[in-house]
């Protein structure tokens, strides 16, 4: 039976990599994968899905207005899919993450989305909630603090590196923006308790 996956982590942990890497080894065998990815991210170029390593793939565009069941539906009627991928998961509405589980469970391909689970303020996304309550499959990848612990939180920072506390949930950016930590030093930088 096919299932829904949500493998979820900070920023620079590698879901891109795997997410690339993980359709590869599909392609690699003869087996159709289709790629999305969130259109609001262009930062590697419009409908590319790339990975700080190097690597990179083209990929569908979704945002907010788009019915992925029928997107997928559509293509599997064209040529059998084996899998879906879905970079920066956490930009789903929650009814598209239903409809990723609709296209595992009635048209039986897997699906599989990579995103982040919380934003800068230690808030839940909208689509990483809504695949946190009814993916079938969770999956954790880590990446490391400055100080050497599992790397939960992401602070976003202002040009000077100071830790920007309020703003739109939704600001694109890499390295230049944001770091990971874990929670302690987290709550160390923003200075404050964010309950």
């Amino acid at each position: 039976m096919a299932k829904l996956y949500f493998s979820y982590a900070a920023m620079n942990a590698g879901k891109s990599t795997i997410l690339l890497q993980a359709s590869y080894n599909y392609r690699e065998r003869g087996m159709a994968t289709l790629l999305f990815t969130a259109a609001l991210d262009d930062r590697a170029g419009t409908g590319v899905i790339a990975s700080r390593i190097g690597l990179h793939d083209n990929a569908r565009l979704f945002d907010a207005s788009h019915d992925l069941f029928a997107q997928i539906e559509a293509a599997h009627t064209a040529g059998p899919l084996s899998c879906v991928f879905v970079d920066e998961a956490q930009f789903l509405t929650p009814e598209q993450v239903w409809q990723l589980a609709r296209v595992a469970d009635r048209l039986g391909i897997p699906v599989m989305c990579y995103g982040l689970r919380t934003d800068f303020q230690g808030k839940l996304f909208p689509g990483s909630a809504e695949l946190l309550a009814i993916a079938d499959t969770l999956r954790e990848i880590r990446t490391i603090c400055e100080c050497g612990a599992k790397a939960t939180m992401v602070v976003r920072l202002n040009a000077d590196g100071t830790p920007i506390l309020e703003g739109e949930q939704v600001d694109i950016g890499g390295n230049d923006k944001y770091i990971s930590l874990c929670r302690r030093h987290w709550e160390e930088r923003v200075g404050r308790n964010p309950g």
